[in-house]
């Protein structure tokens, strides 16, 4: 069994008005999210805005964090991208500074092949001694890992599990039925969760978790639990906003949320800010669905 928990919040970064990053109300916030219900953080991925951040930034973050949040809850860095590197350092800095993992994500842009991605995985963790949660996104990188590599990275030591963003039910029920006992697979998106784990994934790395930790985390309690009935009517409830969370290009909509629920992490970095007639639409069709729950930190 994974050491890591079921229910990880991919963890917005907030900026001063100037662009800086507010690593005082970063601090915050994840204190905030973990007394709420997450297990854990992943912090510097795409939710965090993590490519439009220095690597100095990242680091700092990471720090800050893990000590704020100590033994508390887990921190997973976002550490890893197209360069293969820049990757490896990348994560050695962050296990300095004592991060718990890191999230290996696929590369974007440069779309290696299947034995490429192995070798860049197997690259990184070689390096490393914690432990490294896989990231399957296709929609962002243009590149689906399929089953049989991610079965083959299941087996290496330090890879503990995948995120997995492919939307491909049939692709994550065979990685879920073929990999090691202790290979574990979360999510990557909210509106899956419960389908899920109920083939047997082992929890989430959430958005939605920025604003509502306790309610997913209940969620997954009541799957845990076999409680199958209770976890549908409360999917159910959510998918809603796990729905709204994703009306335009993600990590917009729950800066916005965490903003209006009154805790001010400020504007995003260029390109993700939208113009102000985007904002305006968009608002007036998230905000009667926001309305209609209560928010968490």
């Amino acid at each position: 069994m994974s050491r890591f928990g079921r229910l990880l919040t991919a963890m917005v970064t907030p900026f001063h008005e100037n662009g800086d990053v507010d690593y005082k109300v970063a601090k915050l916030l994840a204190k905030k999210i973990v007394a709420s219900g997450s297990d854990g953080l992943v912090i510097g991925g795409t939710t965090g805005e993590a490519p439009s951040m220095t690597d100095d930034e990242k680091i700092k973050l990471f720090q800050e964090i893990k000590d704020e949040i100590g033994d508390s809850a887990d921190l997973i860095a976002g550490t890893t991208d197209n360069n293969t590197k820049a990757s490896i350092q990348l994560s050695k800095k962050a296990e300095s500074v004592g991060v718990d993992g890191i999230l290996l994500t696929v590369p974007a842009y440069n779309k290696p092949t299947m034995g490429g991605l192995i070798s860049h995985f197997e690259a990184i963790t070689d390096e490393i001694s914690i432990p490294g949660i896989l990231y399957n996104v296709p929609s962002r990188t243009a590149l689906n890992m399929d089953v049989e590599t991610t079965l083959k990275l299941s087996n290496f030591e330090n890879i503990v599990g995948t995120k997995e963003a492919s939307s491909d039910l049939d692709q994550i029920s065979n990685i879920i039925k073929d990999s090691p006992d202790d290979f574990c697979v979360w999510s990557g998106n909210d509106n899956e969760t419960f389908p899920i784990m109920s083939v047997g994934g082992y929890g989430v790395v959430s958005v939605a978790g920025n604003i509502i930790s306790t309610q997913i985390k209940n969620m997954i309690s009541n799957i845990v639990s076999g409680n199958y009935n209770k976890a549908s009517i409360q999917h159910l409830d959510m998918l809603p906003l796990f729905n709204a969370l994703f009306i335009i290009t993600n990590p917009i909509p729950v800066r916005y949320a965490i903003n209006r629920s009154g805790l001010s992490i400020g504007n995003g970095r260029l390109p993700m800010i939208p113009s102000r007639e985007e904002l305006k639409n968009f608002s007036e069709t998230f905000d009667p669905i926001m309305d209609k729950y209560s928010i968490d930190l």
